[in-house]
């Protein structure tokens, strides 16, 4: 039987064969996305290296927290204390609703690798509230080293939090499980893919190009701009998924404590996005689980192709922070009665939802905090790339202000041709739709 200091000098011997592949990739290029770290944050010695960023959702509204080892500066110039303890700050602010962790192993090198104590530390430290909700762990590229290191720690990890690690060979697999298009992935990281593909036996390596999409279903309610389902739903304003969601989650979710933080069944969701996209009737009360309809809210507002407080709001919220805070509600209500028409009455409906479930929060806990935390990567994205760590600050804060804030920032504007929109009890004229 190999002892475990057996192993651990395996796991260095293995390192160092991963080093000797990194040196024919040629040399390392810092990230470049993500770095734009708050000198006033108070891990700026940490999050300044993009080590770990947070990179919106998944396919099913799960958070997604990356962890990119070839960001690690050589150790001594880094406190593996204060790294731990910002890997906690960043995850207790998820942890009580589902998540899921990305971890880049490229990179990992004997000068960058916090020691294998430090490792024990921290799992030690990451207790139940910190594993629970961890849906799953992808570990890309991973080599010898990492099954290496998974038999040292074997023995610390519990049956089922080991169900929860996938090993990823390509990135190209993520494909499957997560938006790549949101993920934030070092040049390193891209490049060393490459090269694994290119190298790859048996047949063309797999493509991650994004495929052609296909035309949409005359039906179609996801992944189609708002102007499209209102031209082919009888001009209703409210397109049916939110309407639907809304009005269910509203009679059956607002006391649901976690409502909007738990997932559902991945193949569940798939069925129901599909019996929307093909026109046939949807019964959330055939699922008996009032979180389907909130993943589906999620995942509508998370494939629009533009968010719905659209891309040109995304420069001004960033600059949200800014503003003195006691003039940002004021700020905000401008920013969105700069909205089209059209985006400014379905935002005012859904936000109107959000704050009614914001004030049973004593019995959901979610309050306006909590909601700007699942929901604001889900209704503000930039153009291009990805939202880094740094700019989620704004966009939950500029979120939280919606929420609480609700009756200031909505309460003036009235859309010419709307008449009067009643949402406090959800009756709309004829134009609006129930």
């Amino acid at each position: 039987m190999t002892s475990t200091s057996d192993l651990e000098q395996l796991a260095e011997i293995e390192l160092q064969k991963d080093e000797e592949e990194m040196v024919t990739d040629g040399p390392s290029a810092p990230p470049s996305r993500g770095l734009s770290a708050d000198v006033s944050h108070p891990y700026y010695d940490v999050a300044r290296h993009g080590i770990i960023q947070v990179s919106g959702d998944d396919n099913y509204g799960r958070k997604l927290i990356i962890f990119s080892s070839c960001c690690l500066p050589p150790s001594h110039q880094l406190n593996h204390r204060r790294l731990l303890e910002y890997l906690k700050f960043t995850l207790d602010q998820y942890v009580e609703m589902d998540y899921i962790l990305v971890y880049f192993h490229y990179g990992l090198r004997s000068s960058n690798k916090p020691s294998l104590k430090w490792l024990r530390e921290a799992y030690n430290e990451f207790d139940r509230k910190y594993k629970k909700n961890l849906k799953t762990l992808y570990v890309v590229h991973p080599t010898n080293f990492i099954r290496i290191v998974w038999n040292i720690f074997k023995p610390l990890i519990s049956h089922k939090f080991g169900k929860k690690l996938t090993y990823v060979n390509y990135l190209a697999e993520l494909r499957d499980h997560l938006n790549y298009e949101q993920l934030i992935i070092p040049p390193d990281v891209l490049r060393h893919d490459e090269k694994l593909r290119a190298a790859q036996k048996g047949g063309p390596p797999p493509s991650v190009k994004t495929p052609p999409p296909r035309p949409p279903l005359p039906s179609q309610q996801f992944g189609v701009s708002l102007q499209y389902i209102r031209e082919r739903n009888r001009e209703a304003i409210i397109p049916p998924v939110l309407r639907q969601t809304v009005s269910y989650l509203k009679q059956k979710g607002l006391r649901t404590e976690g409502i909007f933080r738990r997932s559902a069944r991945v193949q569940l969701i798939k069925d129901v996005q599909k019996l929307y996209n093909l026109g046939k009737p949807v019964n959330f009360e055939q699922y008996d689980d009032v979180h389907v309809p909130a993943v589906i809210l999620k995942t509508f507002l998370r494939e629009l192709p533009e968010p719905l407080l659209t891309f040109r709001v995304y420069n001004q919220v960033q600059e949200l922070l800014n503003v003195e805070s006691s003039l940002r509600a004021t700020r905000c209500k401008q920013i969105v009665e700069s909205l089209p028409e059209h985006n400014f009455i379905v935002a005012k409906y859904l936000l109107c939802f959000l704050h009614m479930v914001s004030q049973e929060s004593i019995v959901n806990k979610m309050s306006p905090s909590n909601l700007s935390c699942v929901f604001g990567v889900n209704l503000v994205w930039p153009r291009h790339g990805s939202i880094s760590l740094g700019a989620l600050t704004p966009i939950n804060i500029f979120t939280e202000i919606l929420i609480e804030h609700f009756d200031t920032v909505f309460g003036s504007r009235c859309p010419p041709g709307q008449g009067q929109v009643r949402f406090e009890g959800w009756r709309t004229d004829a134009t609006t739709e129930r």
